[in-house]
């Protein structure tokens, strides 16, 4: 059975900063993303096997079971990455009608992933992309393991809806899809009707927007036979420190 995907414009490494800044958003293949990593592609795909036996999202307010996470925190100052203490979560329901204003404790991404040369190493080339655009002291990076299951039949990628997350930077990398259709990206400008849709296909290729700018989600994906998965990563960059609950509580 064939689907037909669009296929997202590509951004080289050299265009990326000019293309953000003009544009808001960029999309780069995997050879790309592991040009501004400074690592080799393989490296950079090997990282997907840290993928594999997520733990359930338990906070989906859709009543739904087919998501699976695993969250870190950093602050990233110049090459220096720093993993800080595990904690919560926390959007407004400015930016998420559906999970906002609640802390959301997931489970941490696992030592093996977080010590590994190639996951650093795309955390610190996206924050100097974004330092040239931006030039902060402190980036706080949230990243997001995701796996999107259809064991129910469907399973969505964004609950919430169109949306934007509260940071200045946004980056959707593409691991896997598996036995899938759908899961289509679509992004919108934040201040008009300008919009795009495409879907991402390549292991390792990225979207990356300008959050301030840009509204997005995925489309559902469902099985094209008894089950299908989709794989993603997605961190995010802030200058102005972490979101957190106004009662900053800390896990016990």
């Amino acid at each position: 059975m064939t689907i037909a995907t669009l296929a997202p414009p590509l951004t080289s490494a050299k265009e990326l900063g000019n293309a953000l800044r003009s544009d808001g958003y960029v999309v780069a293949s995997s050879e790309t993303v592991a040009e501004i990593s400074k690592v080799s592609l393989p490296d950079l795909q090997a990282l997907t096997q840290f993928w594999e036996g997520l733990p359930r999202d338990p906070y989906l307010k859709d009543g739904g079971r087919y998501r699976f996470r695993r969250h870190a925190s950093y602050e990233i100052q110049g090459d220096h990455l720093h993993l800080v203490p595990h904690r919560a979560h926390w959007q407004s329901v400015n930016y998420n009608a559906l999970h906002g204003g609640i802390e959301r404790w997931f489970e941490p991404v696992k030592e093996p992933l977080l010590q590994d040369p190639a996951w650093q190493s795309v955390l610190l080339g996206l924050a100097h992309v974004f330092s040239v655009l931006k030039p902060v002291k402190t980036w706080f990076v949230e990243a997001h393991q995701f796996r999107i299951d259809t064991a129910d039949g469907i399973g969505r990628p964004t609950p919430e809806g169109a949306h934007r997350d509260g940071v200045d930077f946004v980056a959707v990398f593409l691991l896997d899809r598996v036995s899938i259709k759908g899961g289509e990206t679509r992004i919108f400008d934040a201040s008009g009707s300008t919009g795009l849709r495409f879907t991402l296909t390549q292991p390792w290729s990225v979207l990356i927007m300008n959050d301030e700018r840009m509204i997005h989600e995925s489309t559902p994906i469902q099985p094209l036979g008894n089950y299908g998965y989709r794989d993603t990563l997605v961190l995010t960059y802030r200058s102005n420190g972490f979101q957190d609950s106004p009662q900053h509580s800390q896990q016990q």
